[in-house]
Order: structure tokens, then C-alpha cells, then sequence
């Protein structure tokens, strides 16, 4: 080359490369506009880059439009749905599962897609659907009862060519027969290229069915890979259960939802505790995966790493929400890594490549089980940071003192149970769970804000207490056949008194006066809500079931079997007498306040960086005392704005919070409550946040409606 001309080359170089820094500048992609997957990414942390409505505003904002389903009828379920947004279109459920499309910037309806036309409806909770696209080709995907479907993003007609007609039965291909079993999926799956990867819910009992992951093909609706979360035979994790687990037991499912690094082509599942939840003597070991944060190879289904956060659950401590992806500084560098919040209060933070807790996580020892049979795991794991975000441990010094009365009151039935540690196992005097049942955090999950490496969850504050009961009890000589089925089968939820939870097992004493007989047929057919289908269970022993409930047949010695024989030998010998919160005398949790809060995190540092109450009682608040949080359900949203969106409340309030204090900045009430996770798009220069009004759950009125807000024009 020419001396001149390399001279040349060298001066005009650094021009160059300065005008791509300017032009790269210049033409800095903008943020994401639309919300096209649950949980807001795949990363499932619940963050837009928006920032048209902040902190400096969001006072001014008003409703834009409202959506009714035209679903708000005795027997559909509440709205559980985040929705998503993808040109222009936003994608929803209805409470009887219904899947809509509406115009994102108006709420009209574009289309309404109905699975149930040509079957019985199996009505659930749903919380949300999946967004596919190649090419031309769109497709929404999405589950209702045992069933996957695809349907085109544009029109909402089935994709005929997916599975049989449009839709997979998610019964089979489990490489194990399931039929009669309760199976369903709650959750929307992810996208991974072409796969659909979905989990499951099942049953909690000695029936369930097992929690395998698998990924679907989502042109054909075939299956592509399962992963067994009950080890088989050959398989890492057989060794932690007893040899013939794999063929009996249930559960280890993942119902929560998943995330996924792309670039690493990793999928993240949190698993859920073996079945029967509260006794594991069929099931002597660690029993592995369930309880595990899994890392699979997103293509293959192959094993990369796991993290166990309970051992041998006795507990019920499924893993309720999403791992969230997220970038801390930690030592003084910056890693990948995986947050996985807990119904314990606590956050594991995993090194994403190998599972590693970045924090120290101690094995304590825990107390040994009374009950004949079992073998509680010795000890447990503890992070040593971050901090829990919730009580563990209900003392008699928190017993509520709301008043003298209640006090007393609650405390006498506390001296009844036991509460000694957050790991007692469950016994016959009762068991104090803490945070209860649903939570610590529930499935509305947590958000992150990618920047600053700051986690936000809303968290539970509600002592539950189970109480376990030697099974013969269930099946005296003495009992018609419809009540001992009864006790086998709806007891565990309903109680053995049939009083319900007060919440959302509701009683059944009376029944005869709000359901038909053909209703009460129906729903145990088919399911309803919380409730799972007992299409399992004959229709004769159904009928037995109906016939107790409406009083026919009491002590009629024909509706009885073999009176003098006695039922066949159950699966486990042990069962609880139903899921009952520890209320005081008014209805309110016996622990004393903060009952539902609000958390950020510093992840860097492992930090609590405040906490405030989420939720109040207006009658309580009248009275002096001051905000003490409610039970909540569904998840907050965080925004460049600096602002965090929460529903989720008892007293259906749809707050926006100063993400660097807690502080509220706005509230409305709901039509209904808002137990489900808002989302928040840009539609023509105009950003909108949405939430579902879907009411219901924690006896409060029900609804059917989507509500967008924002600023005025």
C-alpha cells in the first residue's frame, strides 16, 4: 500500500470510528414498548423501561377504558391473568377462562375465544397466555382444564394442525398413565425458539398425579422433552426417595411459572413439594427435585444444576413464583445470577451458571416429627442474607392485641398448638405455620430493577395451623358411605365439620340452600376455582358424595358398602383435618400486625432496604389502629418512572409506590379486587397501566372486568 495513502487511512480512521460512536449514540435502540411476555420479559422481572407516567405525575392518572368479560357468574373463577401486549393487542382470560383480544389503546373487543363450546368447563384460576411468532404465523397459546391450545394471534381460530384439532391433552405423554388424575397448568409456560416449555398443577394428595416438565413443539403439539422431577430408576436424584417413589408418588410440579436466559439457552424452574404435602413416610429422603430451583438446558431438557430450598417437605413450601434473572455487584464484580423467593420469607441468590448461593446458606438443625412413620429431613437450609422479608416464627409475644378479648381469646388456642420453631413438624395437637400457606411470597413473584440490582415483593403475614388425624379416624363403621367418601375426599379442604377455611374453602353446611343438586354434581365433576375436578372418583361414589352433602341417606345402612369390611387400605395413614387460618374472634389474624407488606431488597448487599405495610381495614383504621396490611395476591410492576404498581389487596385498592421509599403516591379502588399482576405498555405515544378486577378470592365481591389508566390527554 501507497505511504500516502496509509497516512491517509490513519488520519481518517479515528474519524470514522468517532462518527459510528456519534451515529451509534444517535440511534440507541429505544426502549421496549409492548409487555409480550408473562412476567414482563423472560427474565421475569416485572420491568418496563416506560417512564411517560413517574413520580412527578402519576397522581393525574385516570381511567382510560374498562373492559367486562361478561363472566361474572356464580360459578366462574376469579382473574388471575397478567395480561400481555403485542402490536397493539392486548391478550387476556376471562374468569371462565374465555381468551380475549382487545384493541390495547381502547379495550375493544377484536376477538373471544371459548374452549369449553363443546365439553364441560373444568374453570380455574388462569394467569396468563403465550405469545409465539414465525413469520407470518402468530399464535397464542394457552391452557384450559387438562388441555394446551393454539389458536391464531390475529383471528383467535384454532391452529388445527397443533396436536388434535388445535389442542394437546396434557394427560398423556407423561411416561406414566395419568388418566383419572387431576392435571392442569395455571401458569402460561415460556418460549424457548420453537418449544413451548410448560409445568402443571395436580393434585396435593396420596393421588397425584407426578410434576414432570416437558416442552411442546408449538407447530405440531408434540412433545420434544420431559424432564422427571420425580427421578426414575438410572436418574440423578433416584437415591433421595424410597426405590419405588417414581411409580406412587406425586407432585415435585411446577406450577409457578419459569424464566429463561437466552443467551445461555437456560430455563429456570422453581418445583413445589412432593404429594401427600404433610406426610412423607411413603417417601423417606431428601426427595429430589422437589423443593429445587432447576437449571435445564432450555433445548434439550438436560440437567445443568439444582438448589434445594426445603428438604423432605412436611410444610407444603412449594416454590409460588417465578426465579427472577438479575445482575448484581457482589465482591466487587458484577454476576448473573437468580433470585428465588419463598412462602418462608426467605431469598436464595444463586450464581446462574452453577447454582451456587453467592450469600452463605447454613444447614441448621430442625425438629424431629412425632408422627409414627415419618422421618423429618435433621436439618434445613438458611440463607444468611438477604434478610427475611417475613416473620418465621409465631411467638406468644405476637399473639394480636388488636383487644383485651381477642387477645385472651387467641391466646388460649395458641397454648393449644404448637409453634416452637418455623420447621415444626406437622402433628395431632396442631401445628403453627408461618408465614402461612400462601405466603411469605405468593405467585404474584417479585420485581427487579435491572439497574440497580434492588428486588421488590409483597409478602404475607398470616399463621395458619394444621392439624393431622390418623386416617381410620375418617372411616368409622358407623358412617354412611357418602360421608366417609367425604372425608377421603373433600375434608381436607372443606373440614370434617364441613365449615370451609372462612376464606377460600367455603362451608358446606347448608349447601342444599345455594346449590342445586345437579350444580353440586357438576362442580365435582368439573372443578371449580381452587377446587380440582374428582372426575377421577367414580360417579357412583359422586352420587354417595352429593347424597351426604344435601342429608339424604343418613344412617340409611344401604348407602353404605360393607359396613362390617370398612374401606380399602389408603395411601398414606395420615391425613389433616383442613387448610384454617389462625383467626381471632372477628376474623382477623391472630398475629399482630404488619399482616401484608411490601419489600425492597438491595441484592447487592442483601439488605432490607424498607418495608411497608400493603393493605389496610377501614373499620380497624376508624378505629385508631393504624394500617396493618392485608393478605394479598398478586404481584407488583416496577417502571423507569420510579414507580411500583400493586393491586393484590383485600380492600381492592390499586396503589403506585415511590420505589425509593415505599411511600404511596396514588391509589384507587377497583371495581373488584385486583388479585392478579398489572401490566404496563405503549400504545400511539401513550403509555397505559392495566390490572384485572377479578375479585373473589378472601370473600370479596367478584368481578370480571380489565381497567387500563392512564394520564389525560
Amino acid at each position: 500500500m501507497h505511504r500516502t495513502v496509509r497516512r491517509s487511512l490513519a488520519i481518517l480512521f479515528p474519524v470514522i470510528l468517532a462518527g459510528l460512536l456519534i451515529a451509534s449514540l444517535q440511534f440507541k435502540p429505544k426502549p421496549p414498548k409492548e409487555w409480550p411476555v408473562y412476567g414482563g420479559g423472560s427474565e421475569a422481572n416485572r420491568y418496563s423501561a416506560l417512564n411517560q407516567i413517574n413520580t412527578k405525575n402519576v397522581n393525574k392518572l385516570e381511567v382510560a377504558w374498562t373492559f367486562h368479560t361478561g363472566d361474572n357468574k356464580p360459578d366462574s373463577a376469579e382473574i388471575q391473568c397478567s395480561p400481555i401486549v403485542v402490536d397493539g393487542l392486548l391478550y387476556a382470560t376471562s374468569p371462565k377462562l374465555k381468551v380475549i383480544a382487545l384493541d390495547a389503546a381502547t379495550g375493544k373487543l377484536r376477538w373471544s375465544y371459548d374452549p369449553f363450546k363443546a365439553k364441560n368447563a373444568t374453570v380455574h384460576a388462569n394467569r396468563g397466555v403465550v405469545y409465539w411468532r414465525e413469520g407470518n404465523d402468530r399464535r397464542i397459546l394457552f391452557t384450559a382444564g387438562p388441555y394446551l391450545h393454539a389458536l391464531n394471534a390475529l383471528t383467535g381460530q384454532p391452529i388445527t394442525e397443533f396436536g388434535e384439532n388445535g389442542q394437546v391433552d396434557l394427560r398423556k405423554e407423561l411416561d406414566q398413565d395419568v388418566s383419572g388424575k387431576y392435571l392442569i397448568a395455571t401458569t402460561p409456560g415460556i418460549v424457548y425458539k420453537n418449544l413451548l416449555i410448560l409445568g402443571s398443577r395436580v393434585s396435593e394428595g396420596p393421588d397425584a398425579a407426578p410434576g414432570h416438565v416437558r416442552a411442546f413443539d408449538i407447530r405440531t403439539g408434540k412433545r420434544a422433552w420431559i424432564f422427571h422431577t420425580i427421578p426414575q430408576p438410572g436418574e440423578l436424584g433416584y437415591d433421595t426417595w424410597e426405590p419405588e417413589s417414581y411409580k406412587e408418588v406425586g407432585g415435585a410440579n411446577s406450577w409457578s411459572g419459569f424464566s429463561l436466559d437466552e443467551k445461555r439457552g437456560m430455563l429456570f424452574v422453581p418445583t413445589g413439594s412432593p404429594a401427600y404435602d404433610f406426610y412423607g413416610g411413603q417417601r423417606k429422603g431428601a426427595n429430589l427435585f422437589g423443593n429445587c430451583v432447576l437449571a435445564l438446558n432450555a433445548e434439550t431438557g438436560k440437567y445443568i444444576w439444582h438448589f434445594q430450598t426445603v428438604h423432605h417437605d412436611l410444610w407444603d413450601r412449594d416454590l409460588p413464583c417465578q426465579p427472577v434473572l438479575m445482575t448484581v455487584k457482589h465482591e466487587g464484580k458484577k454476576v448473573d445470577a437468580v433470585a428465588q423467593c419463598t412462602k418462608s420469607g426467605m431469598v436464595f441468590l444463586l450464581d446462574r451458571e452453577t447454582g451456587k448461593p453467592l450469600f452463605p446458606v447454613e444447614e441448621r438443625p430442625v425438629p424431629t416429627s412425632d408422627m409414627p412413620g415419618e422421618m423429618a429431613w435433621p436439618t434445613q437450609p438458611y440463607p444468611v442474607k438477604p434478610v427475611p422479608f417475613a416473620r418465621q416464627l409465631f411467638t406468644e409475644n405476637e399473639v394480636t392485641n388488636i383487644s383485651p378479648e381477642t387477645h385472651a381469646k387467641v391466646l388460649k388456642r395458641y397454648k393449644e398448638v404448637r409453634s416452637e420453631h418455623m420447621f415444626t413438624p406437622p402433628s395431632k395437637p396442631g401445628t403453627v405455620i408461618l408465614p402461612g400457606f400462601d405466603g411469605g411470597a405468593e405467585w404474584g413473584g417479585s420485581a427487579v430493577d435491572p439497574q440497580k440490582g434492588i428486588l421488590y415483593v409483597n409478602s404475607n403475614e398470616m399463621p395458619w395451623i394444621l392439624t393431622m388425624i390418623d386416617i381410620s379416624e375418617r372411616f368409622s363403621k358407623n358412617l354412611t358411605e357418602g360421608n366417609r367418601l367425604y372425608n377421603l375426599n373433600c375434608s381436607p379442604c372443606h373440614g370434617l365439620d364441613r365449615m370451609g377455611d372462612q376464606h377460600q374453602y367455603p362451608s358446606l353446611v347448608g349447601v342444599d340452600t345455594r346449590l342445586k343438586k345437579e350444580e353440586i354434581h357438576k362442580i365435582l365433576a368439573n372443578g371449580r376455582g381452587r377446587m380440582p375436578s374428582f372426575a377421577h372418583i367414580t360417579e357412583k361414589d359422586r352420587n354417595q358424595i352429593v347424597a351426604f352433602l344435601l342429608n339424604e341417606n343418613v344412617g340409611n345402612a344401604s348407602a353404605r358398602k360393607d359396613p362390617e369390611a370398612g374401606p380399602a387400605k389408603p395411601k398414606v395413614p395420615f391425613s389433616h383435618t383442613g387448610y384454617h387460618r389462625f383467626l381471632d374472634p372477628d376474623g382477623y389474624p391472630a398475629i399482630k400486625p404488619p399482616w401484608g407488606t411490601l419489600n425492597a431488597i438491595d441484592m447487592n448487599k442483601g439488605d432490607l432496604l424498607w418495608q411497608v405495610t400493603l393493605g389496610e381495614f377501614p373499620e380497624l383504621t376508624k378505629r385508631g389502629i393504624p394500617p396493618t396490611g392485608t393478605e394479598n395476591y398478586g404481584g407488583p410492576i416496577l417502571t423507569k418512572g420510579g414507580l411500583l404498581f400493586i393491586g393484590a389487596t383485600k380492600d381492592r385498592k390499586f396503589r403506585a409506590f415511590d420505589q425509593q421509599t415505599g411511600k404511596v403516591l396514588w391509589e384507587t379502588t377497583l371495581p373488584a379486587g385486583g388479585y392478579a399482576t398489572p401490566c404496563t405498555y405503549e400504545v400511539n405515544g401513550k403509555q397505559y397501566v392495566v390490572i384485572a378486577a377479578g375479585g373473589v378470592k378472601m370473600n370479596t365481591r367478584a368481578g370480571d372486568a380489565y381497567v387500563a389508566f392512564a394520564l389525560p390527554d
